[in-house]
């Protein structure tokens, strides 16, 4: 008798677990040309976890991009603020008269020219606590963890994790040679079928153990 084949969970399902309509998968769900997800990070909220895109991505007036990476976890209330929410600072108010409409539109040029920190961008197999806020620009590594009700001002190493407001290192996961074993190893970008046969290993498992299996998607 063959073994029966490993089937992998499917990327292109909104809604991933059974009776749990608070889980979504955003790559599927995602229609923005501003929003880049990758395949199984998945967003949880017991509102309305559909809505992610206009919910959870504010001022996101362009042209910036929001780049999250593979087999990420975002925990319900996360928000990512783009460049949109930047006002003047420079005279002797910040409040944006042209967005009100009427003549106050004739100035409209005093909000060109507005600080841009660039895209936001996510690596793979980061995890987002409980109402974290991720500011303009951030750029978060590979890994990294960030802690519940953390508003993420600067860059977060791979592997790190960040908590507070604003969101400091407070250490981590592994030393600086298992990071860049780690990194080397690449596991999201393994086919998946490779992924599905080793989930053990790269949930519980070793570095040693992940490497063996990596080489064994070269052989």
């Amino acid at each position: 008798m063959s073994p029966v084949p490993t089937v992998p969970a499917d990327p292109t399902a909104v809604h991933p677990m059974s009776g749990q309509p608070r889980v979504v998968q955003l790559k599927p769900l995602v229609t923005s040309e501003l929003i880049e997800v990758g395949a199984y990070s998945y967003y949880d909220d017991p509102d309305d976890a559909t809505a992610f895109e206009t919910r959870n991505v504010l001022y996101h007036y362009g042209p910036e991009k929001l780049v999250i990476g593979k087999f990420c976890a975002l925990g319900t209330g996360v928000r990512f603020l783009m460049n949109g929410a930047n006002h003047r600072m420079d005279g002797p108010s910040t409040f944006p008269f042209p967005t009100m409409g009427g003549s106050w539109a004739d100035h409209f040029d005093l909000l060109t020219g507005l600080p841009n920190r660039g895209d936001t961008v996510v690596g793979n197999d980061v995890w987002f606590g409980y109402g974290s806020m991720v500011l303009p620009g951030v750029r978060i590594g590979h890994g990294a963890v960030i802690g519940a009700g953390a508003v993420v001002v600067g860059d977060v190493p791979d592997y790190g994790i960040v908590g507070g407001n604003p969101a400091r290192l407070i250490r981590t996961r592994h030393d600086g040679e298992t990071v860049a074993r780690l990194l080397a190893v690449a596991w999201w970008d393994w086919p998946i079928e490779l992924i599905t046969r080793h989930i053990r290993t790269i949930m519980s498992g070793s570095v040693e153990a992940l490497e063996a299996a990596a080489q064994e998607g070269t052989s």
